[in-house]
């Protein structure tokens, strides 16, 4: 056993490089992103632009601000029953006038919605821990920007915004069992199959 031992010792020093190097290796977690992809990179960027939109405006101008109502990706443009929903807890009376008239007009009235997300995670921690499945941190950073547009007879009538400029979470999930934690519901899915 012992002469089996120190011809393969350069076995034994290969794993045990692998698990001191493994053991703290933080660049083997997991690493996502999700971005909306458009012309803009910040939060600022996009905001600036917004701010840019003024009433009056028409479509040609919206083109020249970056907001091509019918090229630019991930424009949603809504029908006028989800425009009237996104309004429909508000008071008729406290809605902006231009924005009452517009509602009276379903056939002149258009509206359309912007959501840009730049999101990053990154799990940290542990390696063996991660990889086991017994304890996984995870660190998300990045930022939000929403905006609405509502047009009559293809002029800006209102606008509206809504984000987060600084996105900073930490998700922790915790598994006592480690890879047996969801074992269970998969047997019990082999069971009934």
């Amino acid at each position: 056993m012992i002469k089996v031992l120190q011809g393969k010792w350069w076995i034994l020093v290969v794993c045990l490089w692998a698990v001191v190097s493994l053991s703290g290796c933080t660049k083997l977690l997991p690493r996502s992103e999700e971005v909306t992809l458009s012309k803009w990179d910040s939060f600022r960027q996009i905001k600036t632009a917004y701010d840019q939109i003024e009433p009056g405006r028409n479509v040609e101008d919206l083109t020249k601000l970056g907001f091509d109502l019918e090229k630019t990706a991930n424009m949603q443009r809504l029908n006028y029953t989800e425009l009237v929903l996104l309004f429909q807890t508000s008071p008729q009376a406290g809605l902006a006038p231009q924005l009452q008239s517009c509602l009276e007009q379903p056939d002149e009235c258009q509206a359309y919605v912007y959501e840009l997300k730049r999101l990053r995670s990154k799990r940290v921690g542990n390696f063996w821990a991660d990889f086991f499945n017994f304890y996984r941190k995870s660190d998300i950073r990045g930022w939000q920007f929403k905006m609405l547009l509502v047009l009559s007879r293809d002029k800006v009538v209102y606008k509206l915004w809504s984000g987060t400029p600084a996105i900073k979470k930490v998700h922790e999930e915790r598994n006592p069992l480690g890879p047996l934690q969801s074992s269970g519901s998969r047997l019990l899915r082999v069971a009934y199959e």
